[in-house]
């Protein structure tokens, strides 16, 4: 790590990976150090190496496991995993048969340690500050939260790095996003990303690799932060990153796959090397308060068109895209989003399906019940999560209140595995995507924190999660 003057942690990590450096007529080489594959974006990357007549270069340096197309009820036969639909039970046995023919270690159904692959990464202690790390999926900045640099790639790029360990980039400018201040009883992580991204826009971080940083921030534990850069591709970003510190240690000391004993002493000599310097430029800086925030939801058909729970819809209706996502969402410019009927609650995903995201939205329906014709799903991003949350009694806290209790995975977030949402109902969801039909054809998805998601379940509307805060 040589600088010859100040840099950002995105450009230490950047100029430590990269093998040929870029002109202007070619980008870069850059070494990938962990490349986490499932069963959605590889199939056609298996066939390119076999077309190829092309070994995997690091079978040591993949992290596979499967999880968009599994489906969360249990799984003992391969006839169980139809409930998902052929096409993603063809994907799941197609994911098995590739890593069998090239040697790759796979996290399958029997394993406790299989998950969503942006949950178990860092779980596993294999996602650690400072190394690149590329999936064929949108949501892989969610390792940037560790000190990584970490962004989703397209199917023919994981072949690339299936085949050579390396890929080809432009470097992205920098975006600092400075973050002051303490968030409130009952607003989270996922609400201040949510105002974040309504700040600067859908394509407010386009080009971008976002850094944040501030009080407010590094106050964070480390699931709430890894919920924060898991959606710095919904502001365009190509990834999000957060300083390691003490809070970073301390979540990956023991974990499986991190360093251990002097490996260990040396590996975080190296990390606190990795934040940026005083002076350091940045292309870009934005601030804002996280005092000064309410829980958030969103209201139209990507996550930028979002506000605070209790504040009306906007009224831009001159504007024909804005008119068509409300037309689409049912929901009339000048009212709160409190007063729509909510038909489905989703608490799971990516974004917020880690222990502490369950804790809370348990603590929301502890003793109370899921109002009448709301489904409540809860699903664990991983099995050792779900085992976790079942030593806690969190499960019996759920299901007491009427919601249902799943096996790990992606699960309704994202609507192709057998957990959808019908046509016309609402939805509020703690995934990260509200795209038209993203939780099923026709379907209205609202994105909120796991306690907004939890305190809609009982009301059974849309609902501010504070005054169901329990002490």
């Amino acid at each position: 790590m040589h600088q010859s003057k100040p840099g950002t942690l995105f450009d230490k990590v950047w100029n430590d990976h990269v093998v040929v450096a870029e002109s202007a007529d070619t980008p870069a080489i850059l070494y990938i150090d962990l490349h986490i594959i499932h069963e959605v974006t590889t199939p056609q990357a298996f066939s390119l190496l076999r077309e190829k007549g092309l070994p995997v270069r690091r079978t040591d340096l993949i992290l596979a496991t499967m999880d968009h197309s599994t489906p969360t009820t249990p799984v003992t036969t391969f006839k169980d995993l139809e409930v998902a639909g052929e096409g993603a039970a063809r994907q799941v046995r197609q994911m098995e048969e590739n890593c069998r023919e090239f040697g790759i270690e796979l996290l399958g159904f029997e394993s406790i340690n299989r998950g969503i692959v942006h949950v178990i990464g860092p779980e596993l202690g294999a996602t650690q500050p400072g190394k690149t790390i590329v999936c064929g999926d949108s949501h892989t900045s969610t390792h940037g939260a560790l000190g990584a640099l970490a962004f989703g790639i397209g199917t023919t790029e994981v072949g690339h790095v299936l085949a050579t360990q390396c890929l080809l980039q432009r470097k992205p400018k920098t975006l600092e996003i400075s973050v002051s201040g303490t968030l409130a009883r009952g607003v989270t992580a996922k609400d201040l990303v949510l105002a974040i991204i309504g700040k600067i826009g859908v394509d407010g971080g386009t080009e971008h690799v976002i850094e944040y940083r501030g009080d407010a921030i590094s106050s964070l534990d480390m699931d709430a932060r890894m919920t924060v850069c898991n959606m710095s591709i919904e502001a365009g970003a190509r990834a999000g990153m957060i300083a390691p510190d003490e809070t970073t240690y301390e979540f990956l000391s023991g974990r499986p796959r991190a360093p251990q004993g002097a490996d260990w002493d040396k590996a975080v000599a190296r990390w606190a090397q990795l934040r940026s310097d005083d002076g350091a430029h940045f292309d870009r800086s934005v601030s804002l308060s996280a005092s000064e925030l309410s829980p958030m939801v969103t209201y139209g058909t990507n996550p930028g068109m979002v506000i605070g729970v209790n504040d009306a819809v906007p009224d831009r209706t001159s504007d024909p895209s804005f008119r068509k996502a409300l037309d689409y969402m049912q929901i009339a410019a000048g009212k709160p989003m409190t007063e729509y009927d909510v038909d489905v609650v989703f608490v799971g995903s990516c974004t917020n399906s880690r222990l502490t995201d369950l804790q809370e939205a348990a603590d929301i329906v502890k003793g109370r019940q899921v109002a009448a014709g709301v489904r409540m799903l809860v699903v664990p991003g991983s099995q050792q999560i779900k085992k976790d949350a079942e030593a806690l009694g969190l499960d019996r806290v759920f299901t007491a209140a009427g919601a249902e209790w799943r096996e790990a995975g992606c699960s309704m977030c994202i609507g192709m595995n057998g957990d959808t949402v019908a046509r016309g109902q609402l939805s509020v969801s703690t995934s990260n995507r509200n795209f038209e039909g993203r939780q099923g054809v026709g379907s209205r998805t609202v994105l909120a924190s796991p306690m907004t998601a939890a305190a809609s379940a009982i009301r059974g509307k849309v609902a501010d999660p504070r005054p169901y805060l329990q002490d």
